[in-house]
């Protein structure tokens, strides 16, 4: 095995592609540990060459369960037949059933499972077919968005709720929830300003495209507020635009990170593999 090398990718440590594994190597001890400790270091990880055709989906999970438990999504009609803890993104139909979830227009920027009291630990996306052009994801650093505000903006907020939707996404970006999700929920409250339950810092957790409203704040007012945030949020400095080849792997962290997918041409395939990494309970609120 090669030395593990992390390379960043951005002007700061948001972003950093990692060298030096295979698939094969995960299962060992000082691997994951070093992985472990990259992805704290590094919000983003983007690993290169990764085997995502069918035959090695149980390896490419095997990735995603250094970082934690892995969950079967609740969209079962979406799941790998061969590892349902991988969940296809794709706008590929046969016949008239879709393949994966999301098709081929915009996701906006957003967190995955806000809307749940336990949102995902992290997300690993992994391309196995991309368009010739469109589909890029871009990652927000939420750590650097919060602590670049204002001092009166940060005491503002500090303290502050907003309502999460999942429906308020989905009827900008996706289709609604199914009955499993519904039953499961699909609303919850988080604060606006995530403390990391590992490295203390803080972050910025929430954005208009999820978040209808700011609790206790006049609508006008908490529409203005979600606004300036937004703006804020998503500056140049704080983005890292991802333009995939096939086999590339990216891993954020859903508690200071966000992201979005661009459009791409309809009559263009793509297919993406992600799993949902599920927190530890003791880690798994936002507060």
């Amino acid at each position: 095995m090669m030395a593990i090398t992390a390379t960043n990718l951005t002007a700061t440590d948001f972003v950093a592609e990692v060298r030096g594994i295979t698939l094969d190597d995960v299962d060992k001890e000082g691997v994951r540990r070093r992985l472990q400790y990259l992805w704290l270091k590094h919000q983003v990880l983007v690993f290169r060459e990764l085997e995502t055709d069918d035959a090695n989906e149980k390896r490419l999970a095997g990735l995603s369960r250094v970082f934690g438990e892995l969950e079967i999504h609740s969209r079962g009609e979406y799941l790998s037949p061969n590892a349902p803890e991988l969940l296809y993104v794709s706008n590929v139909k046969v016949g008239d059933r879709s393949v994966g979830v999301l098709g081929d227009g915009e996701a906006g920027w957003h967190t995955d499972q806000t809307y749940r009291p336990t949102p995902a630990l992290g997300s690993l996306l992994a391309a196995a077919i991309i368009p010739e052009t469109g589909g890029d994801t871009s990652f927000a650093d939420m750590y650097r968005a919060y602590e670049a505000l204002p001092a009166s903006l940060q005491k503002r907020i500090d303290g502050l709720k907003a309502a999460h939707s999942y429906e308020h996404f989905n009827k900008q970006y996706s289709e609604p929830a199914n009955a499993q999700q519904r039953k499961s929920g699909t609303d919850q409250i988080h604060p606006l300003v995530r403390v990391h339950p590992i490295t203390g810092r803080k972050a910025l957790y929430v954005t208009k495209n999820v978040c209808p409203y700011i609790l206790g704040v006049e609508p006008a007012q908490s529409a203005a507020l979600l606004e300036e945030l937004y703006e804020r949020s998503f500056r140049p400095e704080f983005v890292y635009r991802h333009r995939w080849t096939v086999g590339d792997g990216l891993l954020w962290d859903n508690a200071c990170v966000m992201h979005r997918r661009e459009s791409f041409d309809p009559n263009q395939t793509r297919l993406m593999k992600r799993t949902t990494i599920r927190p530890p309970e003791d880690l798994a609120v936002p507060f």
